[in-house]
């Protein structure tokens, strides 16, 4: 007789877990599928060319090839380890998807770098650090790479200040290295 009662008990316990269980995980998809962009924002942007959170963009000064190619010198010349270049509308091509010009350039200084991996280990999603190379439909070239308060934010690295500020200003030199812009 005395199991039955501590039985029923278990059942309720474990029927309420999972209720609230459930509560939580109906709480979580709902919040995933709410976005954070401005409706107007995205609204009056086109699609392929709507802003992001944690991007920043710059606007290039050359054409898309010459872009790619002074990225890639201005990396070389700091020294700074040069991982992969990923062509996307090549690879789109590969899949009978146009795409306009877009090319992926992975690289980083793996001292500097690692330690966000240090302070949380998810940061690798976003190091080696990536810069994007696109071209809008007027012909217009763009670079674009993650903000690196965004980075912290998003991972709370609270105790790499001194690196992250040394990412962001390499990367802001080397977007900038084809902004036209003196300096950059």
């Amino acid at each position: 007789m005395t199991k039955t009662p501590k039985r029923a008990a278990r059942r309720r316990r474990a029927n309420l877990a999972f209720g609230f269980a459930l509560a939580a995980l109906i709480a979580g998809v709902m919040a995933a599928r709410t976005t954070t962009a401005e409706p107007a924002t995205a609204a009056a942007a086109p699609p392929a060319m709507a802003s992001a959170a944690g991007v920043i963009r710059v606007a290039s000064a050359y054409g898309f090839d010459e872009t790619v190619t002074r990225l890639k010198a201005d990396i070389a010349a700091k020294g700074i380890k040069f991982f992969d270049e990923i062509d996307q509308s090549q690879l789109g091509a590969g899949a009978n998807i146009a795409l306009r010009p877009s090319k992926l350039l992975i690289f980083g200084n793996p001292p500097l770098g690692v330690q966000f991996l240090t302070s949380n280990p998810y940061a690798g999603l976003d190091w080696p650090v990536r810069m994007l190379v696109i071209q809008d439909p007027d012909g217009k070239v763009f670079v674009a790479y993650s903000d690196f308060a965004w980075v912290a934010q998003r991972y709370a690295i609270t105790d790499r200040d001194a690196a992250f500020k040394m990412a962001t200003e390499v990367s802001a030199s080397i977007a900038g290295s084809v902004s036209g812009k003196s300096g950059g």
